[in-house]
């Protein structure tokens, strides 16, 4: 019963940190004038539970060896990492401020000579799992126990090079890297299954002798019930495939491709943060 109330009270505390982090996020693309709201606010959940349950970290030690690696492959999507990071002590919430400015360490993309706790530069989309698989194994020859965790989108499965890292990662049979796929429908011009379908995608990647478990990526349970499965699967690499809805918690964003890269000004700045603050209904 102790165990039940623990893990409810996890799960309470998890989504109360993911809506913080969608706050904050949409506050600094508003200050910013410019950024990607709708694949940061789908990726939240999944975020706040890596950051604030999953990941061994020491912010006061970004370079710790013994930490594990995340690699935010859609990496126009690094502001709702920022606002992790922020909330978890990596440095001040006061610089969210500065997303996007000339020399800020927090920039569009994620830039790791700028900033320490980030790992790969990225953002130039389907080259993320491939730094992770490399990550993996250099991990996997030192015989290190820290993990790999790798967050893709959808759209970005249409890449090549996707394919060409789970096919070795499958062979190489990393099982400390678990990749994760916020499959949130739409992509920059329209809806992933209108371009360029990537389904049937569990059935793609256990081709590839991957271990898929598939859930509500807006389901905090489900969410870490599924990291916690992937921490324990042995002999390949772990893929969640976290089903989302992109512009999560702003009802007008909800997939609309027109708020795949662009800010909400003036009013309509204002109904977004009162809708994510529970100040008014979508």
């Amino acid at each position: 019963m102790a165990v039940d109330t623990e893990r409810e009270a996890l799960i309470e505390r998890l989504t109360g940190t993911a809506r913080e982090l969608r706050i904050l996020d949409l506050e600094m693309i508003i200050e910013a004038g410019s950024g990607h709201p709708g694949g940061t606010l789908s990726a939240a959940d999944m975020i706040a539970a890596l950051y604030f349950h999953t990941l061994r970290l020491r912010p006061e030690e970004p370079r710790w060896p013994d930490r594990d690696r995340f690699v935010l492959s859609k990496g126009h999507c690094i502001p709702i990492v920022y606002a992790a990071m922020a909330m978890g002590g990596f440095f001040p919430k006061e610089e969210l401020k500065s997303l996007r400015d000339l020399g800020s360490p927090l920039q569009g993309h994620p830039d790791r000579t700028r900033l320490p706790g980030i790992e790969a530069s990225t953002g130039s989309l389907g080259q993320g799992l491939s730094v992770a698989v490399g990550m993996a194994v250099a991990g996997a020859l030192d015989g290190a126990a820290w993990r790999v965790y790798c967050m893709m989108g959808d759209g970005e499965q249409q890449a090549g090079q996707i394919w060409e890292a789970a096919m070795f990662a499958g062979r190489r049979g990393l099982d400390n890297l678990c990749g994760i796929l916020d499959a949130n429908q739409v992509q920059q011009t329209g809806k992933v299954a209108e371009r360029l379908d990537i389904e049937p995608v569990v059935a793609k990647w256990r081709s590839f002798n991957w271990h898929v478990r598939e859930i509500d990526g807006h389901d905090m349970a489900q969410i870490l019930d599924a990291l916690d499965e992937a921490a324990l699967v042995t002999g390949r690499p772990s893929l969640i495939v976290s089903r989302t809805v992109k512009g999560k918690g702003v009802s007008w964003m909800e997939l609309d491709p027109a708020w795949h890269g662009k800010a909400p000004e003036g009013e309509m700045a204002e109904r977004a943060l009162a809708e994510l603050r529970g100040e008014r209904s979508g």
